[in-house]
Order: C-alpha cells, then sequence, then structure tokens
C-alpha cells in the first residue's frame, strides 16, 4: 500500500549513511519519499545529506537537506526552521543519529562518555524541542531509534551506549504521555544487530580485512532467525509508526532483532 505518508513533512535526523550501501536512516528518509512524504534530511555530513537527497529526487520524490551537528543547539533550532519555513510545519521527527562508544566505567574516559550522552540523548532532546511546537496537533508522530541494548546485555562491555539508549526510552514515554492528549505520539524502535556501513565501519576498527567475513558470519548465527537485520527491516517499522495505521500507538517499544532479544543466548 503506497502513500501513507502522503502530504506529510518529515524530519530524519542522521539521513545520511556513514559508507557505501543503506545505514537506517538513509533507508528511513527514502521509504518516507517513497510513501510520499515530504522529507527533510538532517546530516552532519553534507555528502551523505546530498545522496540521500538525490536517490529520492531520481524516483521522483521530495527532499531538502539541513546540514547540522544535531548536539548543537542553533543548529538544530535552524534544520527545523528549515523545515517550518519551506513546508509550514512538520508532521514527523525520526531520530537515527547515534554512536557507539566502547568500555566499561573503567574504560571509558570524561570526554568519551559525554560524548556518547551528547550524540545519543541530548540530539533527541534537542531535535523535540524545536519540534514540537511546529508539530501538527491531532497527527503529530515522533520516533527515536534506541536499542536492545537498552534492556539486555550484548555480550561486551557497551556502558555508555546502553545507558544512553536506556535513558531515550524513558525520554520517549514522557513525551508521549505528556501529548498523548494533543493527538502526538511517540515511539522507539529498538534495532537488534543491524548489517549496515556502520558496523562494517566498527568492525574494520577492531579486525583485519580478512576476517570480516568470518565475524559477520558469525553475527548471522547468534541471531534465531539465522541472518542480521537490515536498514529497510528499520524502515519499515518506522514507516508503520508514523503512519495512520499506528494512530493508536504511543509510548511503544517495537523490538525489530530477528528474535535476539527474546533468546537466552547473548548478541
Amino acid at each position: 500500500m503506497a502513500g501513507r505518508l502522503e502530504g506529510k513533512t518529515a524530519i530524519v535526523a542522521g539521513a545520511g549513511s556513514r559508507g557505501p550501501g543503506w545505514g537506517n536512516g538513509k533507508a528511513v528518509a527514502v521509504l518516507f519519499a517513497r510513501e510520499g512524504a515530504r522529507t527533510v534530511a538532517v546530516d552532519i555530513n553534507p555528502a551523505a545529506a546530498e545522496e540521500t537527497r538525490d536517490i529520492i529526487a531520481a524516483e521522483g520524490g521530495e527532499c531538502i537537506i539541513a546540514v547540522a551537528d544535531v548536539t548543537d543547539d542553533e543548529a538544530v533550532a535552524a534544520a527545523v526552521d528549515t523545515a517550518v519555513s519551506r513546508y509550514g510545519g512538520v508532521d514527523i521527527l525520526h531520530n537515527n543519529v547515534g554512536i557507539v562508544v566502547g568500555g566499561g566505567p573503567l574504560e571509558i574516559d570524561p570526554a568519551e562518555w559525554e560524548r556518547g550522552a551528547a550524540v545519543n540523548l541530548k540530539s533527541v532532546y534537542l531535535t523535540a524541542r524545536h519540534a514540537l511546537p511546529h508539530m501538527r496537533r491531532g497527527g503529530g508522530s515522533i520516533i527515536n531509534v534506541s536499542s536492545i541494548a537498552a534492556n539486555r546485555w550484548m555480550g561486551v562491555p557497551y556502558a555508555s551506549y546502553a545507558a544512553t539508549k536506556a535513558a531515550l526510552l524513558g525520554l520517549s514515554r514522557n513525551i508521549a504521555l505528556q501529548y498523548a492528549g494533543d493527538g502526538i505520539r511517540c515511539n522507539c524502535i529498538l534495532p537488534g544487530i543491524v548489517d549496515t556501513p556502520l558496523l562494517r565501519d566498527l568492525l574494520a576498527e577492531v579486525y583485519p580485512a580478512g576476517e570480516i567475513p568470518a565475524r559477520i558470519a558469525a553475527r548471522d548465527r547468534h541471531i534465531p532467525m539465522g541472518r542480521m537485520g537490515d536498514a529497510w527491516d528499520v524502515a519499515h517499522a518506522a514507516v508503520y509508526l508514523v503512519s495512520d495505521e499506528a494512530k493508536y500507538v504511543t509510548g511503544a517499544e517495537l523490538v525489530v532483532d530477528g528474535g535476539l532479544s527474546a533468546s537466552a543466548i547473548a548478541g
């Protein structure tokens, strides 16, 4: 069923991809546009945002870009103003920006901790702060991308990542309930292990190139469904949550992980 987002304006924070292929935010922005949304692709990397915009334009969709560091209050305000000036308001806000900081309390230095908190959590506070006043009452929708790491041990120490992604669940529930009476919904997507350019880059930082295929295969074997997810699995979940099909869904946490968090096996 096409056209589920026809006439809506969607801001996608983190709409570029870290490298060749499909990252979650890039896939979300493109699929929103395929469903009829006017998409505002926000990214700190101009070239990455432009690539997403060009894909959407080539398919006949409408997309503008806003270059912004989403940890910067003024930059976020300017990005939202770009959307409002062009389209008159905001219907959808999708927060996809996030970084992984490895280690536990002894390994993470204070600067790394602060950076993880800013990128993974403060950014969502800032985008909501600036988008909510322009969000259509009775039809606004916010998605915040958390992680199954918010709820479970993934087999390696990701203290900063797990803490910020867990905090994101609480923030999202508060937004959902505070604005429920206005018909503005807020939900989380909790991806599991998703095969994206970011994951490939993280593996390349740790393992020699010749080991990467075996590491990918090992991750596939961890998943009860026998494979990692891909960016489109996350994107289709996002389209559902922001569409009118989910008009009675708010404060929810949609797990997209191939059954991993339901199993007893560490990630």
